[in-house]
């Protein structure tokens, strides 16, 4: 005989995700899509790779849009078309996935880190101000990076768990210092900053990730490249199919950074639907907002805040919590999935340990990184799940 305390939790199981519930009320149109892909051969770069870049273009509010392999690709060929190479700087977040940094490194240019808003978890002005008065200046119209010699080209915030960095911030910094913005969105289609801005629509280049876990999720690996720039929209069309233009021509080094057309076809279905998953989102969010505050838990749990005037679309429900790790091993005894984002800063990861950086020297990251955790907020979430969620926290700290 089952224990009735075991019953209990798998009827009330909640995992991070449920991707099954999202595709049975879509699966008849998927299906449809797939079998004319199939019936059509044609695989990659079609007519629903032109389609899908046309309304992601639309939707962000960006003249031009290029379809990529992935998200990480997206931000890959961004740099790419800025001639980020060798000896090259990059400004960015030690808070984020690691390939916001990745892509860095693997142009042989350097990640130069500063600290984020301890609020928004995103990337900080006031810390970024400050690395370029303390350690940069300008030399013949270029932001020179004293303390290394190198050129910094670029300034790349991750708007991050679906909510926007701050913008106008950063494109005054960027005016000021000769940089380009790239803007990391893989989290955050559909994020608005104040008056309506999209995300991937302020910086120079604007980058998507269509991982299957995003708020708009392929099949598989896909990502976005967005710009209001038709030197850069053409640059990277070209730098996806290995810098040829015409074919096998090349005067340019590119890469195999193009979007298959199978999973264009299943973004355009889900797109119709995305702005309904993330209004539902948006009402998970509510819930917990009032839920955790009504259970009067200030000084143990502290939930997401959303600027006025922004819209956050959560790809992630993050609370920053006390005894964090404890808290989990209590979640996951009651059937409640959790995940940390992201458990080791950037900065401090073992493959950039040549860049010189100590754990110190970003405290609000290193603090953030030992207390966040993610909870469910997909669309699907029941009531009961829910309810079971804040109860099971107010009762550890009870």
């Amino acid at each position: 005989m089952k224990n009735p305390i075991r019953q209990l939790n798998e009827r009330l199981a909640v995992p991070l995700l449920d991707l099954k519930g999202q595709y049975r009320g879509i699966e008849a149109e998927i299906m449809k899509v797939i079998s004319e892909v199939c019936a059509n051969q044609e695989f990659i770069l079609g007519p629903n790779v032109k389609r899908l870049e046309g309304r992601i273009a639309e939707y962000s509010g960006c003249r031009y849009a290029i379809g990529v392999s992935s998200g990480t690709d997206a931000l890959l060929a961004g740099l790419m078309s800025l001639d980020v190479g060798v000896g090259d700087e990059v400004i960015t977040t030690p808070f984020s996935f690691f390939a916001t940094a990745g892509v860095i490194a693997r142009l042989g240019a350097r990640p130069l880190f500063c600290d984020i808003d301890p609020v928004t978890y995103n990337l900080s002005p006031g810390s970024v101000t400050d690395r370029i008065a303390t350690q940069c200046e300008i030399r013949d119209g270029r932001l020179i990076n004293r303390k290394t010699g190198g050129v910094v080209k670029v300034l790349l915030p991750v708007h991050l768990f679906g909510q926007m960095a701050d913008m106008d911030s950063f494109i005054d910094i960027a005016r000021r210092n000769n940089l380009k913005i790239v803007e990391d969105a893989a989290q955050a289609i559909g994020s608005e900053y104040t008056g309506g801005r999209r995300a991937g629509s302020l910086g120079d280049i604007g980058c998507f990730s269509f991982f299957p876990s995003k708020n708009l999720g392929a099949f598989g690996d896909g990502g976005m490249c967005v710009t209001n720039d038709p030197v850069l929209a053409e640059r990277l069309a070209v730098l996806r199919v290995h810098g040829g233009k015409p074919k096998y021509h090349h005067a340019v080094i590119g890469g195999n950074f193009r979007l298959d057309e199978l999973q264009a076809a299943i973004l355009l279905v889900k797109l119709k639907y995305l702005d309904g998953w993330t209004k539902r989102r948006e009402e998970n969010a509510g819930f917990y907002d009032s839920s955790f505050e009504s259970r009067s838990l200030d000084g143990y749990v502290s939930t997401p805040q959303v600027p006025e005037g922004c819209r956050h679309i959560f790809n992630q429900y993050v609370l920053r919590v006390k005894r964090r790790d404890e808290l989990r091993k209590y979640l996951a005894a009651a059937g409640i999935d959790t995940e940390v984002y992201y458990p080791v800063p950037l900065h401090v990861q073992q493959c950039f340990s040549y860049l010189g950086y100590r754990a110190e020297d970003f405290p609000e990251a290193c603090r953030v990184a030992a207390e966040a955790v993610a909870i469910p907020i997909y669309p699907e979430l029941s009531s009961i799940q829910k309810q079971h969620v804040v109860n099971t926290i107010a009762a550890f700290y009870r």
